[in-house]
């Protein structure tokens, strides 16, 4: 019990500022394993997330509330998969053989795919939570929830099916540079999915469908472009993951 607590506070100290206490230790095998609990500390995300936003519902519009909440993420998360997403939009529209994208992603700078790709990306999550909040706090909250947990499973999933492509020691994911065993793979779809027990069953299923969708889309594209994912193509997929939950809901309700 103790190594896997230890394996849960290695995900969590990884992917978010959140201090972690002394007593655990760190080596690139337990962050290998500890990708487990990927999708838990997107539950941690989403609740902060959901509470953010229930705050500050109390004295603003719904609209401010989302984006305090989404900048509250950003800041939790030291915008982690926002840097990997853009990243991932500059080697791939910037980039032609595999090699030159595996540069472009690999530069600290952002580019014009970058710059226009990561502001499309959260205006779109914006605008589309403020519409879900539309329906009502409850509903965002439980949004907010499902998507940050989903969507950590749904880019761990690639670990489990891709190659790792990047063989320089400059990336900052090449710990997670091998795939989860099956058993892996069952603890973190058990963290991704228990939230969407949340949803109405017609909300839950058009987030599922929408959700492997952009996840089957984005597999595709990583293994015919790079022949496999990176770091930024993980941070990539939870980006377009997390929009997709949120777009599954409204597609779901549209309908009805």
């Amino acid at each position: 019990m103790r190594y896997q607590l230890e394996l849960f506070f290695t995900a969590l100290g990884f992917f978010t500022r959140i201090p972690v206490p002394g007593w655990v230790p760190f080596s690139s095998e337990r962050l290998n394993h500890s990708a487990r609990y990927f999708p838990l500390v997107g539950i941690i995300v989403g609740l902060v997330a959901a509470a953010v936003f229930w705050f500050a519902r109390q004295w603003l519009p719904s609209s401010l509330s989302v984006i305090l909440s989404m900048a509250a993420t950003v800041r939790l998360t030291g915008a982690f998969h926002e840097d990997g997403f853009a990243d991932t939009c500059d080697g791939l529209g910037g980039g032609w053989e595999k090699t030159q994208v595996l540069e472009i992603m690999k530069d600290s700078r952002i580019g014009s795919y970058g710059t226009v790709g990561i502001v499309l990306m959260l205006l779109a999550k914006a605008a589309a939570l403020v519409e879900i909040a539309a329906h009502g706090a409850q509903e965002a909250i439980v949004a907010m929830i499902a998507a940050h947990a989903l969507s950590r499973f749904a880019s761990t999933s690639l670990i489990h099916t891709l190659p790792y492509v990047r063989e320089d020691a400059t990336s900052k994911s090449k710990p997670l540079a091998r795939q989860l065993s099956s058993m892996e793979l069952a603890i973190a779809a058990l963290g991704g999915l228990a939230p969407m027990l949340l949803l109405g069953w017609v909300e839950a299923l058009g987030v599922a469908v929408a959700v492997l969708i952009v996840t089957w889309w984005a597999a595709r594209m990583f293994a015919r472009r790079l022949g496999g994912y990176t770091g930024d193509c993980l941070g990539a997929a939870q980006q377009g993951t997390e929009l997709a939950t949120y777009l599954g809901i409204l597609i779901a309700w549209n309908s009805i």
